[in-house]
């Protein structure tokens, strides 16, 4: 198969990586792709929210199968415009897509289909959404409605916080996406992440992780893209993960149906888990960046074969064979992040590190200059190992960590701290 990838970050590069060991693969290219991606694959200049762009490349260079990687281009439509040009895609439609462009079509769903997750109101106008939190009390939680890159939620643990946040949002700190605002109430509990594959009639759980969001050790500090993340996650136990599948994802998948925009992709259930019962925070509609690379690092070749059947509406033919084992990814971001940055600094001695099925570095915001690798982004590399214990993993991912020359990076200590 001649297989198109979209997208330019850590996810991608981890999904370019499995969906290369799989002898199906007979020709891969990544758009855009970047510094670490170009050395496994193909990289090519395309603009991946431009539908028609996207189906006539497809169509130029013999695509069998594209694999959308982020949000944007789902949102923008782009899995829509390859299936009516009759290109196999992996990725849902802009109508299924809500569920994660829009917080309030998701609160909407979750009522129609008794998902549990937070009570919430939804408000076009600051002043109103002010009078909400005061009456609430804190702490409370304050989301942009739209694609915010991850970045549009704010934990506000007292009311000052709140209010500027709404101001922010209303203000255009997100663009488009604080044009509404969803306010919901402050779960507690551990957080995880479930990924499920569905294909617009059966689905499939293919794995668990725990992210760390908070930029600063001991989850301190603002809210990031995400610090890195581990797998499997044990607080979503087998029981926790059968609940979640029956009561959040089998009734919103239905609902998704009976509305006509049946979800086929990957659905990402971010949960708040406490006393064994598992809520709903958001859904995405892709790969968790950086959960995929640590999926990704356990899953290996199969991936393809996986991410086939649901684009093809094979999945009840469909298993996953898990290894018993646990996989880490730390997050190495350039200084500043997720504040104002700087780009260009040269990264040296990746060279000189392990890469196997246990030991890679993906790269998410790198790009090559003269021969040498620069930062290009906020985060940068995913640094990720696998081991039979996670203990293991976390002490390869960390020697490896080590071994990176760029002290113009940083990253946290305490990866898989709540696990270990």
């Amino acid at each position: 198969m001649n297989i198109l990838i979209l997208g330019s970050g850590g996810r991608e590069h981890s999904l370019a990586w499995a969906v290369m060991q799989n002898p199906k693969c007979d020709r891969l290219i990544v758009a855009p792709g970047n510094a670490g991606i170009a050395q496994i694959a193909e990289c090519a200049a395309l603009d991946v929210e431009n539908g028609g762009a996207v189906v006539s490349f497809a169509e130029e260079n013999a695509i069998d199968f594209v694999i959308v990687g982020p949000e944007a281009p789902l949102a923008a439509g782009v899995a829509d415009r390859l299936r009516e040009a009759g290109v196999l895609v992996f990725g849902p439609s802009a109508d299924a897509a809500q569920l994660e462009a829009s917080k309030s079509f998701t609160k909407e769903i979750c009522d129609a289909s008794n998902a549990p997750t937070a009570a919430y109101a939804r408000f076009t106008e600051a002043e109103p959404a002010k009078a909400y939190v005061r009456e609430q009390g804190t702490p409370i939680v304050v989301k942009a409605d739209g694609l915010a890159a991850g970045k549009g939620v704010i934990v506000a643990m007292d009311e000052q916080t709140a209010l500027e946040g709404i101001d922010d949002m209303f203000g255009g700190a997100f663009g488009g996406a604080g044009a509404e605002v969803v306010i919901e109430e402050f779960m507690e509990g551990e957080e995880a992440s479930l990924f499920v594959l569905c294909d617009g009639e059966d689905i499939l759980s293919i794995g668990t992780a725990q992210d760390h969001k908070r930029v600063g050790e001991g989850d301190t500090g603002p809210n990031t893209g995400g610090m890195g993340a581990y797998s499997p996650a044990p607080v979503l136990s087998a029981e926790i993960e059968a609940r979640a599948m029956e009561e959040i994802v089998r009734p919103t998948m239905a609902e998704m149906k009976r509305r006509g925009m049946p979800f086929q992709g990957v659905l990402y259930a971010g949960l708040m888990i406490k006393d064994a019962q598992p809520r709903l925070v958001e859904y995405n509609v892709r790969f968790g960046d950086p959960e995929c690379q640590v999926l990704m690092m356990r899953l290996g070749a199969q991936v393809l074969d996986l991410l086939h059947a649901a684009a093809e509406g094979r999945l009840s033919e469909t298993q996953v064979n898990w290894a018993d084992d646990h996989a880490i990814t730390v997050v190495m971001a350039a200084q500043g992040y997720p504040g104002s940055y700087v780009k260009g600094s040269a990264i040296k001695g990746l060279d000189a590190l392990p890469e196997d099925s246990s030991n890679m570095i993906f790269h998410a915001g790198t790009k090559a200059v003269d021969g040498q690798v620069q930062a290009a982004g906020g985060r940068v590399l995913n640094v990720t190992s696998r081991g039979a214990t996670l203990k293991e993993a976390r002490d390869r991912a960390y020697a490896m960590v080590e071994g990176v020359d760029w002290p113009e990076g940083f990253y946290r200590r305490d990866i898989g701290w709540r696990a270990l």
